[in-house]
């Protein structure tokens, strides 16, 4: 059963959020319903409609969120920008192929296959990575065309990474990571 809002006996429009975020990692998108929401939670669909007018809105409402947890996720790459830009590099494939939310990610990514909206939330993420790793790669001295090319082959990389056949990403070692950060980095 979900936590409920501090000092509430109610659930938030985050529980809701939450939830949904939970079946979709651990079981998909098709699981996504009314029924496996309120069963998950140990309420009724009443609860659901005190929160949202419809599965629709629900979803737009997961959706926003998303978009709103991954731009919280990239302020790392504002945090990081006075370290050396090898450093930053590395933080960043980090970052990207962190199995902290590999589920959702993976899942989301799908999602976006079939729906505009999240499309179009899934891009947005993933122009700002590309521009932070691109930046990192111009300031160790690679043309634009260079470093546009390899953000977006790193990018590309570790979102393939996440796809991999498998149920789940083995985290990479550092020695790998920094193998591949030394492959990115060759002239």
């Amino acid at each position: 059963m979900a936590t409920r809002a501090p000092g509430s006996s109610r659930l938030s429009v985050d529980d809701w959020l939450r939830a949904g975020y939970s079946i979709l990692a651990e079981d998909g998108l098709g699981s996504l319903k009314i029924d496996s929401l309120c069963e998950r939670l140990g309420v009724t669909k009443g609860s659901f409609y005190w929160h949202f007018a419809d599965m629709a809105a629900y979803k737009a409402a997961l959706i926003e969120s998303w978009g709103e947890q991954r731009g919280e996720e990239h302020k790392i790459y504002v945090d990081i920008q006075d370290l050396p830009p090898r450093e930053q590099l590395s933080m960043m494939v980090e970052a990207v192929i962190s199995p902290r939310h590999w589920k959702l990610e993976r899942t989301m990514r799908e999602w976006a296959r079939t729906d505009k909206s999240v499309a179009a939330g899934v891009q947005s993420s993933d122009r700002r990575v590309i521009r932070a790793v691109r930046q990192v790669f111009l300031d160790l001295g690679f043309s634009a065309e260079e470093a546009q090319l390899r953000a977006g082959t790193t990018f590309a990389a570790g979102i393939g990474f996440l796809h991999l056949a498998g149920s789940k990403p083995r985290p990479l070692t550092d020695a790998a990571r920094e193998r591949f950060l030394e492959f990115m980095l060759r002239p």
